[in-house]
């Protein structure tokens, strides 16, 4: 049962993000030369996306219930970050086995496994919300003072004035919290936190290759046990 209720809720995660992708995919799709099929799309991306919120909110919060009760957590199964040198060494040598990926790359309908960024290494990641909030903690935790500062940059802040890091977890639609009182803005595709993440790289003064990403593979996936 436990294997079962953790696919369900890895499943839930997965759709989530593959609907936040779907939107990305046909906007990208739409002639934005046409102006009838441009003001469609701007039509359906409104309706889409405020539909696109509820869902996420309910998706978050039967996940977070589900985890609760039953004492299942999605990142039980993640390895790394701040164990023994051995246990960071064999993280290492499992990332080895696969291709790494560069975060320039598109990430649309791609899952995440694992990524490595300085001495800092982790595997069995199951969403890209995670893989950018492992970032983020790991950011945070060397560089306290500047990362405390992020809601004050103006890289972290939308053309249209919406932020992406802030102090206040009412200003976003899906906030994660992260230390220092800073709430990050979650509620974006693989894409999106991909390019939040750039951006982090780019504030810290780390170059973007230094961060390798993992993806998921068909082996990965857990039997379906009950």
């Amino acid at each position: 049962m436990t294997n079962r209720i953790r696919s369900i809720l890895e499943q839930l995660e997965q759709t989530r993000e593959d609907l936040l992708a779907l939107s990305d995919d046909i906007w990208l799709s739409i002639d934005h030369n046409d102006g009838d099929a441009l003001d469609a799309g701007v039509e359906f991306k409104r309706r889409y996306n405020t539909k696109m919120a509820e869902f996420d909110t309910l998706a978050s919060e039967l996940s977070a219930l589900v985890q609760e009760f039953t004492a299942i957590k999605l990142d039980d199964a993640e390895n790394g970050g701040s164990e023994s040198p051995l246990a960071r060494d064999r993280v290492v040598r499992d990332l080895d086995q696969r291709e790494p990926n560069g975060i320039d790359q598109d990430f649309t309908f791609k899952r995440p496994y694992g990524f490595q960024l300085g001495d800092n290494a982790k595997s069995g990641i199951k969403s890209w919300r995670r893989l950018f909030e492992l970032v983020c903690f790991q950011l945070a935790a060397e560089h306290p003072e500047r990362f405390a500062a992020l809601p004050d940059e103006p890289r972290f802040t939308s053309s249209r004035g919406r932020p992406y890091m802030t102090r206040d977890p009412q200003a976003v639609r899906m906030p994660v919290a992260l230390p220092s009182g800073v709430y990050a803005e979650a509620h974006m595709s693989a894409n999106g936190l991909r390019d939040q993440i750039k951006a982090l790289l780019d504030t810290f003064g780390i170059d973007r290759s230094a961060l390798r990403i993992y993806l998921r593979q068909d082996r990965d996936a857990e039997p379906n046990q009950h």
